[in-house]
């Protein structure tokens, strides 16, 4: 009995990987709890040959229901360098295509079909309704419920097109917050008729869309729970989302090392809480330790009852016919060669201007203003570089780069006084409100697409600063590509 309590543990929790390569003690852990489900991050992976090797040896040590999962979003959310960038959900979301945005998710989707990892942590259903949010912001498709909804739906169709699992994230909503939950418990305190128009409209179409997988949101909603973040909630997950929406599809928690998780409840307890309130599988992510304390906690829990046996066999027979209908079986003719050119289009697409912007004429004498170094925030990547963007303008101008460290460093006034156009590059996921008073004769937006409201000054919005992105900005900066009217 103690065997089976501890295999029906390990099917019910996610764990992640030290390295790019499967070590001997690694496979031993896995193998001893009998996880069957990984998600994988950018220090597991290297180029597309290492990764396809990574997901076949997963594959001999989870078993034939092996999941294995990626946050492939597009945009700032790529763990790939090595593949073309897919655009980010709001770049869609601004050229409001959907056969657009289905082509572009079957292609970004194909990308993780052709190594062998069947689980897609996208598309991202939150209505980014609040302009501050710190985690957000361009991995939404807009502050529109209906954009949203449309577009993620084409976006998870185009994954099943694909034969690769779609997961929605983060339910009920994570548009609405001033914070962020990889560092604190955020709270949206807003009443339930606003939330029914807003925040679940996309997740209710969702359901009966019969999305495969949701993922939840470490954020308390006090006017379903007051205590509990939805992550842990009952209330939330069993009652609103199983029973009242009548949800059959896959829970899966956020990842439980966030600090809106970690900080509060700790980690066994809080995987038991989770699996108490609905959820179906537990990311446990982050040291060896942890994740050993959420499967013998719940393997604890099963054994005394805190957690019924019965409706945890459930959850372990969705996860496996999740991982049936989406087998982890590498197809590497699964990329085509126009998708990369499908791409370039799309970021060229959604391409916006703010105020009329007009590029500087061809060889003219510009300077750039960019951040030296930008560091990587949580879940995004890193944006680009000042010494990058400057190899990309000098194909069009004579340049001078003024790169910086701290936005308090920037002296406009002798900035001015050179008498060279100014061209502006943000590139933080965060407003720049640092850069307040800032005096560009060009603003290029190029993460943020809310910075423009904190630069007086025109500026043309990429939403994203992939290489792709990038390659249409310069578009644009020759005449060749149009950014329509933000």
């Amino acid at each position: 009995m103690t065997q089976n309590v501890e295999r029906l543990a390990g099917a019910l929790v996610m764990v992640d990987l030290p390295g790019p390569t499967l070590d001997p003690e690694t496979a031993a852990h896995l193998r001893h709890y009998g996880v069957q489900a990984v998600c994988l991050f950018g220090k597991n992976i290297q180029d597309a040959s290492q990764l396809a090797q990574l997901c076949r040896d997963l594959k001999e040590v989870l078993g034939p229901d092996a999941l294995i999962a990626l946050d492939h979003e597009g945009g700032s959310v790529l763990r790939t360098p090595f593949w073309p960038a897919p655009p980010s959900a709001m770049n869609l979301g601004s050229s409001d295509d959907l056969t657009l945005t289905a082509d572009v998710s079957e292609a970004l989707a194909r990308q993780l079909r052709s190594v062998g990892i069947n689980w897609n942590f996208a598309p991202v259903m939150d209505v980014n309704i609040n302009p501050h949010n710190p985690v957000i912001g361009t991995r939404s498709f807009s502050d529109d419920p209906d954009v949203v909804t449309r577009h993620a739906l084409a976006a998870v169709q185009a994954h099943l097109q694909a034969r690769v699992a779609a997961c929605v994230k983060h339910f009920p909503g994570h548009g609405d917050t001033r914070q962020d939950s990889h560092y604190t418990l955020p709270v949206v305190e807003r009443p339930l008729e606003r939330l029914e128009q807003v925040e679940f409209a996309p997740f209710r179409a969702a359901v009966a869309a019969q999305v495969p997988a949701f993922m939840t949101a470490h954020i308390v909603y006090p006017a379903l729970d007051k205590e509990r973040p939805a992550t842990l909630s009952p209330a939330i997950l069993g009652g609103l989302l199983r029973r009242h929406w009548g949800y059959d599809g896959v829970i899966i928690t956020d990842s439980m090392g966030m600090r809106a998780i970690d900080d509060n409840y700790g980690r066994g307890e809080a995987g038991v809480l989770s699996l108490q309130a609905g959820t179906d599988m537990v990311m446990a992510l982050g040291r060896r330790e942890a994740q050993v304390e959420t499967l013998e906690a719940i393997a604890a829990a099963l054994r005394d009852g805190r957690l019924d046996r019965a409706a945890m066999q459930a959850s372990a027979a969705r996860l496996q016919r999740l991982a049936q209908t989406f087998p982890a079986v590498a197809d590497a003719q699964a990329i085509r060669p126009d998708d990369a050119a499908l791409f370039e289009q799309a970021w060229a697409r959604g391409l916006r201007g703010w105020r009329q912007p007009q590029a500087p004429a061809p060889g003219s004498r510009v300077t750039l203003v960019a951040q030296r170094e930008p560091e990587r925030e949580t879940v995004t990547e890193a944006g680009v570089r000042a010494s990058a963007l400057g190899q990309l303008l000098e194909r069009l101008y004579t340049l001078d780069i003024h790169a910086y460290d701290h936005a308090a460093q920037l002296d406009w006034t002798q900035l001015r006084a050179a008498g060279q156009l100014l061209l502006l590059a943000t590139t933080s996921r965060q407003r720049p409100t640092d850069l307040t008073g800032a005096q560009p004769d060009l603003h290029l937006a190029l993460s943020n697409p809310y910075a423009v409201q904190d630069i007086d000054a025109p500026a043309v919005v990429t939403y994203g600063d992939r290489p792709e992105a990038l390659e249409a900005l310069a578009g644009w900066l020759r005449g060749d590509v149009v950014a329509r009217p933000l």
